[in-house]
């Protein structure tokens, strides 16, 4: 008996039996569906994570104001440096690595933030009020869609003007893409002008809206607005990306001398640097520690399937004993049983682990357009669920068919 007539064989066997065979696919259909969906939430995460890394710069680093500790919760939080001093960074700590570094250094934003009050007209709101210099465009790949940014002289000045995001535009118009350059708004009760709009960023690395924002200049957020004498971060661009752990020796050397830092570092340093691919690297780790372990349950799944195709499969031996007995006293041989118990196995691991892929891709489909989740189904996961599928079905279905193959003619048949 060659392979077509052995397929043939066993798909009357399968028919005969349409609802058992329904139930023991379902162990696949469930498992090779949870590794599309799993895998597809996994890459989806990381390319989110990546994108928004890109979108600020791979260049970057962060400058921060007290020492990072990682906290029993795992929480990062900014502490004051251990030897008790002020955990400050200033406007002029920004200017002089502005001009001290400039093999490593493109450009650097020094940032003061917070939450204020805006209001247009009969509208008000909330949003977050960003202090900085000209540079913040470059160094945070922001770009201005309608109007301009404010220059130096309006920095030095003090001036009340602007630059806003169109989440800001759509709390206060109820369209994101109103223009408000030339109108008046009022932040916490003063009225600046908005001289300029940002193009929109989407989210950023930690889910936030990056067009929730307003942008002014930093002295006019110091004095006007917040009323305080140091900064909340620094963002430096550095010249490349091979520069970045120079700049961040750099940088680390220079805040120790100009703060006069005791040993020992890094416990008694009063500041934390850090860059967009240490923090691109660490939410990737998450990504997959979690993927792994998704996939880990899958894969368990996938083998409570392939358990529940071999129990059945051995009860189909016993039932057909008879059967079997019959076929080996006409001259079916053991290979023949066994290729088609084989089959058997296989297409029912198989076709489960197609249904399975379609019903995971599907659900991950579902997941995007409603749930808003980001889901890529790639090519390689599909082809990875169906081949391990089909390797389930077959080393679980070794046993009963090889038990089937071994049995005597004669014995089989004397079965009632």
């Amino acid at each position: 008996m060659n392979v077509v007539e052995s397929l043939q064989v066993a798909l009357r066997g399968l028919q005969s039996n349409k609802m058992r065979s329904a139930l023991t696919m379902l162990g696949i259909i469930i498992g090779v569906g949870v590794v599309i969906v799993v895998v597809a939430i996994g890459q989806g995460a990381t390319k989110s994570v990546t994108d928004s890394v890109n979108s600020l710069g791979t260049n970057l680093l962060t400058v921060l104001p007290g020492t990072a500790r990682i906290r029993l919760t795992a929480a990062t939080a900014q502490s004051p440096g251990a030897n008790g001093s002020a955990s400050h960074l200033t406007l002029e700590d920004a200017k002089l690595i502005a001009s001290a570094f400039p093999k490593s250094v493109d450009s650097i934003a020094p940032q003061v933030r917070s939450n204020v009050q805006i209001r247009l007209g009969g509208s008000d709101s909330t949003t977050n009020l960003t202090g900085t210099t000209i540079d913040y465009p470059l160094v945070n790949n922001y770009e201005v869609s309608q109007g301009r940014f404010f220059t130096a002289a309006e920095t030095e000045g003090s001036q009340k003007v602007c630059v806003v995001g169109t989440t800001v535009a759509q709390k206060l118009t109820g369209v994101a893409d109103t223009d408000l350059t030339g109108q008046t708004i009022a932040i916490n009760r003063q009225q600046f002008t908005v001289v300029g709009m940002l193009a929109p960023k989407g989210a950023g690395a930690f889910g936030q809206d990056q067009d929730d924002l307003i942008l002014v200049p930093i002295t006019t957020a110091m004095r006007r607005v917040l009323n305080q004498q140091f900064i909340n971060s620094m963002s430096v661009r550095c010249t490349s990306q091979e520069m970045m752990p120079l700049a961040q020796e750099e940088l680390t050397n220079f805040l120790r001398s100009r703060h006069h830092l005791q040993p020992p570092f890094p416990d008694n340093d009063d500041f934390s640097i850090r860059s967009q691919t240490e923090l691109m690297q660490r939410q990737k780790s998450v990504t997959d520690t979690m993927t792994s372990l998704l996939s880990a349950v899958a894969v368990i799944s996938l083998l409570v399937g392939g358990i529940g195709i071999m129990n059945i499969m051995l009860v189909s031996v016993t039932e057909r004993t008879r059967e079997i007995g019959v076929r080996k006293a006409i001259g079916a041989t053991p290979r023949d049983i066994l290729l088609q118990f084989l089959i058997e196995s296989a297409i029912i691991s198989l076709l489960g682990g197609l249904i399975g892929v379609v019903l995971g891709g599907g659900s991950a489909i579902v997941m995007a357009r409603i749930g808003g989740w980001h889901t890529i189904v790639s090519t390689a996961s599909v082809f990875i669920a169906l081949g391990v599928s089909a390797a389930v079905g077959l080393f679980f279905g070794i046993y009963p068919a090889s038990r089937a193959a071994a049995l005597h003619p004669i014995q089989a048949l004397r079965q009632d």
